[in-house]
């Protein structure tokens, strides 16, 4: 996008959120078709549920778009043949220029040292509080790529219980990159954060990806989005900052920075 005239944060939010909203509507979708299969089996395994999962994201693993990795995570013991497990594929290496899609090797097995509870990370964390999509990152990825990465997931309900999170991965300098030219058309120093604070991308370059923004008043001001409440952020700083959601992406656009 070639940005030639100066854009109000309300434009800058919406298009991000437009950028974004692809991938939110590919992660609902895979959520309904499992819901849908999972419902009624008494006795859900991984055997059945992997092959599902795999022709769900081959497709947007092998085409054009932001993401670099995604499958589904169960919720541990919910599988009677695997108490831990995670059906996740990656675009080649995590990049798209190695070409191919691979399965990721995650360690299951509870006494094994290389053996991670993923049920405390933030990417499941939130959605299982929440019951809503949550956008977790810049992180370092240790699990899957070993670098910043943005990770989208939501929950994936049966009888009302949450049985899993279906989700996303994409290389933070990917997104970055799609948002920062159109930040820029804002005509003042402004930064993409999540609902943590934490920059994906910003026009300054000292503020750095996956570090943390720090202002008086932000964290409050960004509360709602970690309550899945985008709504709520719309507010000016005491020092004459703007923080505005960017739709429901639970990112925000903050100006003046």
């Amino acid at each position: 996008m070639s940005v030639t005239a100066v854009m109000t944060p309300q434009a800058i939010a919406a298009f991000i959120a437009e950028t974004i909203d692809p991938v939110f509507a590919t992660i609902d979708a895979w959520r309904d078709i499992l819901e849908a299969e999972l419902t009624g089996d008494e006795e859900p395994t991984a055997a059945y549920v992997d092959p599902i999962v795999s022709a769900l994201v081959h497709p947007a693993l092998e085409g054009p778009g932001l993401i670099t990795g995604a499958g589904f995570v169960a919720a541990p013991g919910y599988f009677a043949d695997a108490h831990w497990h995670l059906a996740w594929w990656l675009a080649g290496n995590g990049t798209r220029s190695a070409g191919g899609v691979r399965r990721l090797e995650a360690e299951s097995d509870p006494e094994s040292e290389n053996f991670r509870d993923y049920t405390g990370l933030e990417w499941w964390r939130v959605p299982a509080r929440t019951g809503t999509r949550h956008l977790t990152g810049p992180y370092v990825d240790y699990v899957c790529t070993d670098d910043y990465t943005i990770t989208v997931t939501t929950p994936v309900r049966v009888a009302g219980e949450m049985v899993g999170v279906v989700g996303t991965d994409a290389y933070a300098a990917r997104l970055e990159q799609e948002l920062r030219q159109v930040i820029r058309g804002a005509g003042t120093p402004c930064a993409v954060v999540n609902a943590s604070g934490r920059v994906v991308t910003a026009t300054e370059s000292r503020r750095e990806p996956g570090s943390m923004l720090r202002i008086d008043g932000l964290a409050e001001a960004l509360a709602p989005l970690r309550e899945a409440d985008p709504a709520g952020v719309s507010v000016v700083l005491s020092g004459g900052q703007t923080v505005l959601a960017c739709g429901d992406t639970s990112l925000a656009l903050v100006t003046g920075v």
